[in-house]
């Protein structure tokens, strides 16, 4: 029975994997793949699993980050029908040349992203940009997922020492450490993920132009032009609102808990007996910061370019709002899914069989990228394995004199490896704004994930070798 719970949870998430990857519908095939794993091993758990456990998880998602996606959505949308995108890409042309267009994207996604800006946010208002600059360096399309996902779901989401994203915010509070953790660990990593991975989309570019293949025709969700190259706003206009969304999301983050305290009481209701209704800030600080941050960069662009938005908005926001549902819709059932096969037998036989690696640093590493690309989730599998097992790791660190904070940095960037395997909500996500298929461009998202779980072991060997943190 043990082996058989086990074969359940490899089957389900193999065949999510694999409907995912042939372009159909995680919000069809997520919940059919959990619920079929709770039937072949509890039968009668199947609907007290559905409700309690995948559509609660599902919903609570969909609570905390529909907003985010949204606002995301109409940010991007906004910053291409203003023609701040094309502008802000027309002057990058001239600055470093159209040859240069990925590398420009990949630094523009690293610094929203270590700005605060969550990475599905980043992935709406980046790729007018990307697409913009592609298309006038004549550069498949097909790589601009791979380039987005190199600058904004890599170094800086778990590498970079001081990054705000989740996936270094967690073991913090299992290790009693800081964002600023083994800064010298976090940097060589960084180094290592972006180096080799502008090293892969630049081999990749440079194989395509040797067949002649360019930036392609027919393409589905296509940023419209709406602004004449003569009369583009200037740079530094377009740019405002970019850096408004990082620096309002830093300065948010600060204020806010000064603002609301631990957390906010109010009634429910002023008719009858209202049941209180309680709210913790520091569960919600961070979607609060940004979406306070993007509602400042819509005002700023809608009032600095009022005159074009008004002709186009009514009937060009619409496709951008359905796209953040469906991106929402995506991400959630996936969250769903990778809390149901937490929950099953065969799922503990995983996290179990991983402790026999003798290494501490080698474990956990194995165990969080595990459990990150089993639940389809960085955060997810992180939480789930420091959740269960970060006494182990911590009680194995003290007995080889290894920091906490190297075993933080290791974790963070351990859940940032093999997380983004095709059933993961931000590669669906990704892969929908951008109109493309996991056909045509997972291949070189693959390559990102193999580049960054290795980056991991190569921290664990310069730690080893040097003693450095």
């Amino acid at each position: 029975m043990t082996f058989y719970s086990l074969i359940i949870v490899i089957a389900a998430l193999g065949f999510l994997m694999w409907m995912a990857y042939k372009g159909h519908s995680v919000i069809l095939f997520a919940p059919i793949a959990a619920m079929g794993a709770v039937l072949l091993t509890n039968p009668g758990l199947v609907a007290p699993v559905f409700t309690g456990l995948f559509m609660s998880k599902m919903v609570g998602f969909i609570l905390n980050y529909f907003p985010v996606f949204l606002l995301g959505a109409i940010f991007g949308k906004l910053m291409e029908i203003s023609g701040f995108a094309k502008s802000i890409v027309s002057a990058v042309i001239k600055a470093v040349g159209a040859r240069n267009a990925m590398l420009t994207i990949v630094l523009v996604g690293a610094l929203l992203t270590y700005g605060g800006v969550s990475l599905f946010v980043v992935v709406f208002a980046v790729y007018p940009f990307a697409a913009e600059m592609f298309r006038q360096g004549d550069i498949p399309k097909r790589l601009i997922p791979g380039t987005i996902a190199l600058g904004a779901f890599t170094f800086t989401m778990d590498a970079i020492p001081g990054t705000p994203q989740i996936q270094n915010i967690i073991p913090t509070t299992f290790f009693n450490t800081t964002g600023y953790a083994a800064p010298v660990l976090g940097i060589i990593g960084g180094i290592v993920v972006f180096a080799a991975g502008m090293a892969y989309l630049e081999w990749q570019r440079r194989k395509a132009l040797a067949r002649g293949e360019g930036y392609g025709e027919g393409h589905i969700n296509e940023p419209t032009t709406y602004a004449d190259a003569g009369h583009l706003p200037h740079p530094l206009l377009a740019l405002t609102p970019l850096v408004l969304v990082g620096v309002v999301n830093l300065v948010m983050t600060r204020v806010i808990p000064t603002l609301f305290g631990k957390e906010t009481t109010f009634d429910s209701t002023v008719v009858g007996k209202p049941a209180p209704v309680t709210v913790a800030t520091s569960a919600n600080v961070a979607i609060w910061a940004v979406l306070v941050a993007l509602l400042i960069g819509i005002l700023f662009v809608v009032v600095a370019a009022f005159g074009t938005i008004r002709k186009h908005f009514t009937e060009d926001v619409k496709p951008a709002i359905a796209g953040s549902l469906l991106a929402t819709m995506n991400t959630a059932s996936e969250y769903g899914f990778g809390a149901v096969i937490a929950s099953l037998a065969g799922f503990k036989i995983v996290a179990d069989g991983l402790t026999a690696i003798p290494d501490p640093l080698i474990r956990e590493a194995v165990t969080v990228t595990s459990l990150a690309g089993i639940t389809g989730s960085a955060s997810g599998g992180m939480s789930i394995a420091l959740g269960a097992m970060s006494e182990q790791f911590i009680a194995s660190a003290d007995a080889a004199g290894i920091p906490m904070d190297v075993l933080h940095r290791v974790a963070a960037m351990a859940s940032g490896g093999m997380d983004t395997l095709p059933h993961n909500g931000a590669v669906i996500t990704l892969l929908a704004v951008t109109g493309l298929t996991h056909k045509s461009s997972y291949k070189d998202i693959f390559a990102m994930t193999i580049i960054k779980t290795l980056a991991v072991f190569v921290i664990i060997g310069v730690y080893y070798a040097t003693g450095l943190v």
